[in-house]
């Protein structure tokens, strides 16, 4: 809460005063609830982690409304300031605020804040929990990189490798803001860019996204840190460790990643250029790359309104943010890894059809995957599409219409952002019921289904 304070006095903006009054609360509200308990020292065990894991974006984020609420600029409602700060937090980029230019400094940074600190929680999610769950694919990578869970209990290995990805994550922060200021941004919309690039947010200082600077470099810039944050952090320090960029090209994930990206812009780029949307080939070129980098990945930036395109490649680059960037990245959607063993399962049985006694084992590069990670991969997609199920019926049931209803769920379940029809701009003219369903979309895609789900299993419970 103090940072935008700070950005209120230095801009003189006016929007300080909820924050201060929201730091008050919230320090008090924590020492109520931290002194009584002070002295309760316990092993933190799984149960623990997925416990504090759903916290961490529940709690977090309801306090995170709290100044959105105070603010007389803009002036939401509790139901508009909740969606605001769970949209930040779980780095979705869904929106329900127009006008943003005229917003006070304070709320700006506040907002893409949100998203840089949800980003941080993200790495630690990947590394410290999910591989518990045996769906996290963490568990996937080779052996040289260190391990983050050992005995299914909280290690200083944990922290010691979360605290590795954090500097990784800072340092990408700052190469990205540092940039964007010499690609021409001035330095608040730089750092505010920064922010919500390396976590994959979307989120920006005005209503034009990056479109608002007019400039191929910084589109240019915003793809290459797109890219890099959407590759699997470990592999980032496993390539720091080793010293050598040859872990990249032996991870199967990356290359996949890459393939997925290079596929989906050249064929947003021919298709700009026959359907005559750009003029040149190179402004085709630079539109391509951009919006299919930023939807696939599911940061949800936009140069231009790709709702207005031809029909097959925007709804092509929802289904690719279903896909999402890599595991242990700050990107949303299923990740890659699991959509290669989803297909891998899939070859695996129809080669089965034709050979029954046969024996094929699924590999990932030159690894053999125990039947326990495909079998937890497989579950892991039937509850995404249970998931996106019952929230589509449920935006239906509140009269949204059937293309809205399901990019909408698309776009928060896949923490991407902007939808189409009735929310490709924002989500703003959408009724209330709708948006707290999607609130949960938000929390189940970015708590990577399980992690959420867990916790209305009757066993999880019991002592």
């Amino acid at each position: 809460m103090l940072p935008p304070a700070l950005i209120s006095l230095l801009y003189r903006d006016g929007g300080g005063v909820a924050f201060l009054v929201s730091f008050v609360f919230c320090l008090i509200a924590g020492l109520a609830f931290w002194y009584p308990n002070r002295g309760q020292k316990g092993e933190l065990r799984a149960r623990e982690g997925f416990l504090i894991v759903v916290l961490f974006w529940t709690v977090l984020a309801s306090f995170s409304a709290v100044p959105l609420i105070l603010l007389e600029s803009p002036n939401l409602s509790i139901t508009d300031a909740f969606f605001e700060s769970f949209s930040g937090l779980t780095t979705t980029g869904a929106t329900i605020l127009t006008k943003i230019d005229g917003l006070p400094h304070a709320v700006l940074w506040y907002r893409q804040q949100l998203q840089w600190l949800g980003g941080m929680g993200i790495i630690v999610l990947a590394v410290a929990v999910l591989p518990m769950l045996g769906i996290g694919g963490m568990q996937l990578y080779r052996a040289e990189i260190p391990g983050p869970v050992k005995d299914n209990k909280m290690t200083p290995r944990i922290a010691d490798t979360a605290k590795h990805l954090w500097y990784i994550y800072l340092t990408l922060t700052i190469a990205c803001a540092i940039s964007y200021w010499g690609a021409g941004m001035n330095l608040f919309d730089a750092i505010c860019h920064s922010f919500s690039t390396i976590a994959i947010g979307g989120f920006s200082t005005h209503d034009a996204s990056i479109g608002y600077f007019n400039s191929p470099l910084i589109n240019f810039i915003c793809v290459f840190f797109l890219l890099i944050a959407g590759v699997n952090f470990t592999l980032h320090f496993a390539v720091l460790h080793s010293r050598s960029l040859r872990n990249y090209f032996y991870d199967p994930e990356f290359k996949v990643f890459l393939a997925i990206q290079f596929s989906l812009t050249i064929i947003c780029f021919v298709v700009l250029l026959i359907s005559g949307v750009a003029d040149t080939g190179f402004e085709a070129f630079d539109l391509a790359l951009f919006q299919a980098v930023s939807i696939s990945t599911t940061a949800g930036f936009a140069t231009t309104s790709f709702a207005d395109w031809p029909t097959l490649l925007p709804v092509l680059l929802i289904f690719a943010s279903f896909v999402g960037g890599c595991a242990g990245s700050t990107g949303g959607g299923m990740k890659v890894v699991r959509v290669i063993l989803l297909y891998l399962q899939g070859l695996r049985e129809l080669n089965k059809l034709v050979h029954p006694k046969a024996i094929f084992t699924i590999k990932l590069g030159n690894k053999a995957l125990p039947n326990r990670v495909v079998e937890a991969i497989w579950g892991f997609f039937s509850a995404y599409a249970a998931v996106f199920v019952i929230c589509m019926l449920l935006l239906l049931a509140a009269g949204m219409d059937d293309i809205s209803a399901f990019t909408a769920v698309a776009a928060c379940l896949n923490n991407l952002g902007p939808g189409l029809g009735a929310v490709a701009a924002n989500f703003a003219d959408i009724n209330d019921f709708s948006k707290w369903v999607l609130i949960i979309a938000m929390l189940f895609g970015r708590l990577e289904i399980f992690t959420l789900l867990v916790l209305f299993t009757p066993t999880f419970w019991r002592s």
